[in-house]
């Protein structure tokens, strides 16, 4: 697939990964992909330098912000809840870049969607909690990923998730129900003020959220559409309304100099 050259610009902010004795900035290329084929959009890198890079500078040059999934967590000190176990992994660098942008992009009303450790981010960044090993709870499924068994298997269906009737999901993907994958250890506790539970798993867990009164384009979802996303129907749709509202935004960005080149023709003509 290739895109047009006045394609969207999508911000993705990178994980830091400490590989013999030196950080490299890294991203999954799935969530790349998704961005290109799913969202029609340029995917643009971003370090995890923390305070070096002001977040306002990176939105004035984009369309649009995904927030992806990681092996690590986000630290507890970020929100009032229940302790970490000894071994979650984490990563201080995401963490510096990834609360402070989500506010600063839902502030200024660019597109954002959230995916699995980014799901979890926007509720920390607006003031919600999370329970970090929701499997230990009686009434709850082991929501954690399969071990030992294929790469293709491991991101398959795993439960249901239904959705609010009328709510955003519900009306991106014309139904209130869907099947989705698991790989999560932790999720949302207590929702933020702000955030508006459109989705949850069988046994309550909070999977799909939107933000209330709010005019933008901000979804999360806490299982991977990204994986393999043009394969998928309901993925896809959640890609290609993320897509479209990031081309909306690059429109208002740039003005008239945003206008596809056929349409400048016709307007000449």
């Amino acid at each position: 697939m290739k895109l047009a050259n006045d394609a969207p610009i999508v911000a993705v902010p990178m994980c830091v990964k400490h590989i013999d004795g030196q950080d490299f900035h890294t991203v999954g290329e799935k969530y790349l992909t998704g961005v290109i084929q799913g969202a029609g959009a340029y995917p643009l890198s971003f370090p995890a330098l923390g305070p070096v890079l002001d977040p306002a500078a990176l939105l004035d040059q984009v369309d649009g912000v995904l927030f992806t999934g990681s092996p690590s967590n986000v630290a507890v000190h970020h929100y009032e809840g229940a302790a970490d176990r000894p071994d979650s992994p984490q990563d201080p660098g995401r963490d510096a870049v990834t609360l402070p942008l989500i506010r600063a992009a839902i502030a200024r009303s660019v597109p954002i969607l959230c995916i699995c450790r980014g799901f979890q981010e926007l509720n920390v960044a607006l003031g919600g909690t999370l329970d970090p090993q929701i499997h230990l709870a009686d009434d709850r499924m082991d929501h954690r990923g399969p071990e030992g068994v294929p790469f293709e298997q491991m991101y398959g269906p795993r439960h249901r998730v239904a959705f609010t009737p009328g709510g955003q999901f519900a009306r991106i993907l014309g139904k209130t129900e869907t099947m989705v994958n698991s790989l999560h250890w932790q999720g949302i506790a207590k929702p933020a003020g702000r955030i508006e539970v459109e989705g949850r798993a069988e046994d309550g867990v909070i999977e799909a959220v939107s933000l209330k009164d709010y005019a933008g384009f901000c979804l999360g979802v806490q299982w991977h559409p990204e994986f393999r996303v043009t394969e998928n129907a309901d993925s896809m749709a959640l890609f290609k309304a993320f897509g479209a509202a990031a081309r909306a935004r690059r429109q208002q960005r740039l003005g008239s100099s945003a206008k596809p080149a056929a349409q400048k023709a016709g307007a000449a003509a």
